[in-house]
């Protein structure tokens, strides 16, 4: 019997180990219910920022004679029962303040231009003045009688135009001795070689009209000499005052002729070389040139 009662309390649970088994489950079920509830900050809700503003009207010191409504102070109506507050208007821009113009039409008459009108500058005096202008050219002009001395006057005067054309046309080739530059000493020598034999050919040629006593004339005589020593030109560029001694100087001009040929080194500068001397004349020295 007594074996029997220690073996049940053996294999039986102690109170000790109940108490712990107790306290274990205990733990697990506080730990299950603090990790189970979520713990969230109480945030303070934002202050809102809309106020509210009651307007109360300033209590009278009288009160009114006849009262609509209950009140704590007394107050007298400002309105009309029935009149209604109005929202407030918008103001109209001005017409200065940013007034945006609506494009307007133009009317048909103006968009199609009237065509100008042209108008002449030309008066009706100047009108008739040109219309009698135009009338008096168109009249037949009466012909030019035809006569062997017009004709003579014509010939002259092409003559004359071709000789000039000539001369401008060889003026670069015609050269004075005072305007050679490269043979300038070779053109003074020709020069006094021509001027030795004029005035030998003068004296024993004296024109008789300088032979009278107390004689005595001067002219400038201008002559031209080509390269084969002959005439291209005689000229008297200032006269005497008498037209026999002009003409006996040219008449001694001619009789001396040909001179020399020119230089070939002056040819290179020119073809035609004039010599201007002043031819005296008198009954005392005879007839020199310088």
């Amino acid at each position: 019997m007594a074996n029997k009662t220690s073996f049940g309390e053996v294999q039986g649970i102690s109170v000790g180990d109940k108490l712990l088994i107790a306290l274990f489950i205990a733990v697990i079920v506080h730990a299950a219910i603090i990790l189970g509830v979520n713990f969230t900050d109480n945030k303070l809700d934002e202050v809102s920022r809309a106020i509210e503003i009651t307007l109360a009207n300033t209590p009278a010191k009288k009160a009114p004679k006849q009262a609509s409504f209950l009140a704590q102070e007394n107050q007298i109506g400002a309105g009309a029962k029935k009149s209604k507050p109005e929202p407030p208007r918008q103001k109209l821009p001005s017409d200065g303040q940013n007034q945006k113009k609506l494009p307007q039409k133009k009317p048909a008459a103006e968009a199609k231009a009237a065509p100008k009108k042209i108008i002449s500058g030309i008066q009706p005096d100047e009108t008739k003045t040109a219309q009698a202008e135009t009338a008096r050219q168109m009249k037949p002009t009466k012909a030019v009688a035809f006569t062997a001395e017009a004709l003579q006057r014509q010939i002259s005067q092409l003559g004359e135009q071709i000789r000039e054309q000539h001369q401008s046309a060889d003026l670069s080739k015609i050269k004075h001795v005072s305007a050679v530059s490269t043979h300038k000493y070779m053109a003074s020598q020709y020069m006094r070689d021509w001027e030795k034999k004029v005035e030998e050919v003068g004296n024993l040629n004296y024109p008789e009209v300088a032979r009278k006593k107390n004689f005595y004339g001067t002219l400038i005589l201008e002559v031209g000499i080509n390269a084969d020593g002959g005439i291209y030109s005689i000229r008297v560029k200032q006269s005497s005052g008498n037209a026999s001694l002009d003409e006996a100087a040219k008449r001694i001009v001619q009789i001396s002729a040909p001179f020399a040929p020119l230089p070939t080194e002056l040819l290179k500068e020119l073809e035609v070389l004039v010599i201007t001397r002043v031819w005296k004349f008198s009954d005392e020295s005879g007839m020199t040139t310088r």
